[in-house]
């Protein structure tokens, strides 16, 4: 069976939130890392080590720590500095490296548990200006506002752990 490109649907900008959906996606930045360890429970080395198209389970547990250490470094550098362009990185070479490909993914979960922690506290400490913030992505040629940026990476969070959940559900990997 194909894998879909979107398990967990396509990524739709929300670009103006409200408060209260604000922190309806705060909440779920707080969460993500309990899904991800209640998806990889359980699995074994092997299954670990099963693609989801380009990636292993592994990787994306792995590459999910990288892209949001990332998120959190921009969202602070957003609230203090006027406008600071963002370094990008290559996902698909970070991906590639003896830590994405061998550790354990535990590491990982550990590290997204504390990343989440503080990054969800200092949204929820955030003021409705705080969220007109920008950073400049010079990969996108646009400044990104802090408003959008957390739609996004809850987006980016349900995206992957869809792919873990669909192969469970593919391959029929008990829990």
């Amino acid at each position: 069976m194909i894998p879909p490109d979107n398990p967990g649907g396509a990524y739709v900008a929300e670009s103006n939130p409200s408060d209260n959906r604000r922190k309806e996606l705060i909440t779920e930045i707080e969460q993500l890392p309990a899904k991800l360890w209640q998806l990889v429970a359980g699995l074994r080395p092997d299954q670990l080590d099963t693609k989801y198209k380009n990636w292993t389970v592994r990787q994306i547990v792995h590459h999910l720590a990288d892209s949001h250490v990332n998120a959190y470094v921009r969202t602070k550098l957003a609230l203090t500095e006027d406008r600071p362009t963002i370094k990008p990185y290559d996902e698909t070479k970070w991906s590639q490296l003896p830590d994405a490909v061998g550790l354990d993914v535990e590491v990982s979960l550990r590290l997204l548990e504390a990343l989440h922690s503080r990054w969800s506290a200092a949204l929820r400490a955030m003021t409705a200006g705080d969220f007109e913030r920008e950073y400049f992505h010079p990969e996108l040629g646009k400044a990104v506002r802090l408003a959008e940026v957390i739609g996004l990476y809850v987006w980016h969070g349900r995206h992957h752990s869809e792919m873990i959940r669909w192969l469970r559900n593919t391959h029929q990997w008990e829990k």
